[in-house]
């Protein structure tokens, strides 16, 4: 991206007044030296953020909030969505970059790495961030940000939201280069214990400096409200993407089972996805056209407005680290049904969901005990589920320990560039340490003749 580029971009948030060359020339330094304070100055970096929906975006979301409201100052930093371009500020002034990336494939855009070190630097010098917290293992923009953090001297933290596997090839490929990512990375995150596991064997970390902080939900944003829902019918709610890692296939076999011998039995089906055409087939064929309905994407705001329709919440995902649906669900007071894959068992007590194998049968075996508990009325009371849920996950908490890691990596020395090129080397393997150490110097070879441009 040439100097002009930086230009216009920075013309079209901030008008003609400055061009982001001449800020630029006001910052002596091309390597930023944090200064240390009792608060930090943070950027959180993910391909995924709002517009977009899902629970990284939100948890990004709420999680600055929080840190806001503690003291801290924090930007986030994503790609352009649409015509969302430039700089924003949302609630509490919290600031959004949104770069003229291009997307490459499922809102993550194309790892570049020397396309996106101008920008990433000028944010990180203009801003005098501190600490570089990037999200999700799916985010190349994340792994950028991780590598010129290092190459800038900055401190960093990576949150993993996802489990991996090990076999097919697309796993291979990712965890490697998240072990090219980590390897020098202060600190790591991850949801659940389950996502611990996986990510310091995908990723051949020292258990030590991965700590495990759960998601949270604001249980002021999903109550119960029981005058909602139809007593004369048992609505069982599904609130996901209809992908394939998401079980719809175990979906689209459970709904014509059920129906069949329930005939009091609907579903609501919020979200959108490739495998929505699936359950049309289904509805379909089994003409179930008014017993289920598929509402098609949802924002979040209208997610709770949807759930306190119903009785049941099914779950039907292959693999998670952390289901955020499930708590929300919880929280507004449903009885959840759920597989028990990833770190989902970690999520609830036993007495507030109803966990089963991942399977159509097991999975209407764990529907029926719901349905006939709902029948016999001896489902717990929503506002008692509620009450349970709020104390569980809150969001002030997870920003209180994440504030804990700040404060342990902002005291760690930066590696030198030597040592850095060491632990590529050898923490890498001899070929892709090699690649990566070759990398590493050229971008801080870039690092310094942008600095030498001013």
């Amino acid at each position: 991206m040439t100097k002009s580029h930086l230009n216009m971009a920075y013309r079209r948030v901030n008008g003609p007044g400055q061009s982001l060359t001449s800020i630029l020339s006001h910052n002596n330094c091309g390597i930023h030296q944090p200064c240390r304070t009792g608060t930090h100055n943070i950027c959180m970096v993910s391909d995924f953020f709002y517009p977009n929906m899902g629970g990284v975006e939100s948890h990004i979301y709420q999680l600055s909030q929080c840190l806001i409201e503690r003291g801290h100052k924090v930007i986030i930093v994503t790609h352009a969505y649409g015509n969302r371009k430039g700089i924003r500020y949302l609630t509490s002034g919290l600031k959004v970059y949104y770069l003229p990336l291009k997307v490459m494939y499922n809102q993550s855009t194309a790892t570049t790495l020397f396309h996106s070190l101008p920008l990433l630097r000028y944010i990180f010098v203009r801003e005098r961030v501190t600490i570089i917290h990037s999200h999700s293992s799916f985010s190349a923009m994340a792994h950028d940000a991780l590598f010129h953090a290092k190459t800038m001297g900055l401190q960093t933290v990576f949150t993993d939201h996802s489990l991996f596997g090990f076999a097919d090839v697309s796993s291979v490929l990712t965890n490697k280069l998240l072990t090219v990512s980590l390897c020098d990375t202060n600190h790591i995150i991850c949801v659940s214990y389950t996502s611990k596991e996986n990510t310091v064997l995908r990723a051949a970390l020292n258990p030590e400096i991965v700590s495990v902080i759960p998601n949270a939900v604001d249980p002021t944003d999903f109550t119960p409200d029981p005058f909602r829902r139809d007593d004369n019918v048992i609505t069982i709610v599904v609130i996901s993407r209809l992908v394939y890692r998401k079980g719809i296939d175990l979906l689209s076999g459970i709904i014509p089972e059920l129906c069949q011998k329930y005939p009091d039995l609907n579903f609501i089906v919020g979200g959108e996805g490739p495998k929505r055409i699936i359950l049309e087939e289904v509805r379909e064929r089994y003409q179930l056209h008014d017993r289920v309905r598929l509402l098609g994407a949802l924002e979040h705001q209208d997610v709770r407005d949807v759930l306190v329709q119903g009785h049941i919440f099914l779950n039907t995902s292959l693999t998670e680290a952390f289901c955020m649906a499930i708590v929300e669900a919880a929280s507004c007071g449903l009885q959840v049904v759920s597989t028990r894959v990833g770190g989902i068992p970690e999520v609830l007590p036993d007495n507030l969901i109803i966990l089963c194998e991942p399977s159509v049968k097991s999975l209407c075996d764990g529907l029926e005990r719901a349905i006939s508990q709902q029948k016999s009325g001896t489902l717990p009371d929503p506002e008692k589920i509620h009450n349970k849920v709020k104390t569980f996950y809150t969001w002030r908490n997870v920003a209180e320990r994440t504030e804990k890691v700040y404060d342990r990596v902002s005291r760690e020395v930066v590696l030198p560039m030597d040592k850095r090129l060491n632990r590529l080397i050898s923490h890498c393997g001899p070929v892709t340490g090699c690649t990566f150490a070759l990398l590493a110097v050229l971008n801080f070879l870039f690092l310094i003749f942008l600095r030498l441009l001013g």
